[in-house]
């Protein structure tokens, strides 16, 4: 719990702070490769499902509670933090869309890492992934019991 805590407050200092230093133009750091670009995505990935923020918001907060009660029954180590960055990335665009919304559910989630190749992302977003990556791996590599 201690890890997704800390991604939701890494996450939303990180939008505070892109909202506010990004609103007047981007910031190139690798020309024509990688810049901070202040986006707003209400959707899902990729831009996707545009407009399903309240369906979107219920689903990141049932992702987040059914790992609350997973966690505790979860052994292997790797796993925890897998799902521990998954619900904290969850967790925090659920915050956008409460906080950042004229109405139930429909803020649009603050996104401002731009790669010129990849869709413009967040730290939660990297959150998840990493998590989803990390429990791939993980069950890539356990071992089944012996019959």
């Amino acid at each position: 719990m201690l890890i997704a805590a800390g991604v939701v407050a890494v996450d939303q200092l990180t939008k505070v702070w892109a909202v506010a230093a990004l609103s007047d133009g981007p910031i190139v750091l690798i020309d024509g490769f990688l810049q901070l670009r202040l986006t707003r995505n209400p959707g899902a990935a990729f831009s996707s499902f545009t407009g399903g923020g309240p369906f979107l918001g219920a689903i990141a907060a049932f992702v987040a509670v059914a790992i609350a009660f997973l966690l505790p029954q979860i052994e292997e180590r790797l796993d925890r933090v897998a799902l521990s960055l998954v619900m904290g990335g969850a967790l925090g665009n659920f915050v956008d869309r409460i906080f950042r919304a004229d109405g139930f559910l429909d803020g649009a989630v603050v996104d401002f890492i731009n790669f010129s190749f990849w869709p413009t992302f967040n730290g939660a977003d990297s959150a998840i992934s990493i998590g989803v990556v990390l429990m791939l791996l993980s069950a890539s590599f356990r071992k089944e019991p012996a019959a």
